[in-house]
């Protein structure tokens, strides 16, 4: 089973990488290497929303989403890490998904979906918000709706949710009570195979 992980937090050690640790030690304790893509770290253009990828599902931009979308298409299991700034998904999430244009092309435009592959295409969505209350919750509704349309397009038809909000301070979901324990559990979960 091939599973890939984008962590779209710029804070090194932050609560959002924190998080993802945590369903990575699930899921390697079930027998399973993650490979992960720190999308800070990496050189991603912005979608020109050219329509280059309208006829051929293929982006015309040559940058680090190339091994991206391979990651991608061979992919059993995808998980999508991020903070939440202005009610959305970070920056460095964002921009990896607008460049998944393609695969919508190739999906609705030219009837190629991704197949689902011997274990089918599960995702799970770790976020982590630092306001709290009726803000926090609506800033993690928001960037779940994002999120949901990006699963959709990459033929990921079932996913879990986690989100945390109240969270803002670096290390401050150590403190969480349940925050690491719920990671590492959907991590498990996220790797289970149906007998």
């Amino acid at each position: 089973m091939k599973v890939i992980a984008f962590l779209g937090s710029p804070r090194e050690n932050g609560n959002t990488e924190l998080l993802l640790r945590e369903a990575i030690r699930g899921i390697e304790e079930s027998g399973f290497a993650v490979q992960v893509f720190n999308l800070n770290r990496m050189n991603i253009l912005p979608c020109q929303n050219c329509g280059g990828c309208d006829d051929t599902g293929i982006c015309i931009n040559e940058d680090d989403m190339t091994q991206i979308y391979d990651a991608i298409k061979t992919a059993d299991r995808v998980i999508l890490a991020s903070p939440i700034f202005f009610f959305s998904l970070s920056a460095q999430a964002k921009i990896m998904i607008d460049r998944c244009q393609c695969f919508w092309c190739e999906k609705y435009l030219l009837k190629k979906p991704i197949p689902s592959g011997p274990y089918g295409r599960k995702g799970l969505l770790l976020l982590v918000a630092g306001m709290k209350d009726k803000i926090g919750a609506t800033g993690l509704e928001c960037a779940e709706k994002t999120a949901k349309a990006f699963f959709r397009t990459i033929s990921v038809p079932e996913h879990k949710t986690l989100g945390f909000s109240g969270i803002d301070a670096k290390g401050a979901i150590l403190k969480h009570p349940t925050a690491l324990k719920e990671a590492y559990e959907a991590g498990k979960e996220l790797v289970k195979v149906a007998p």
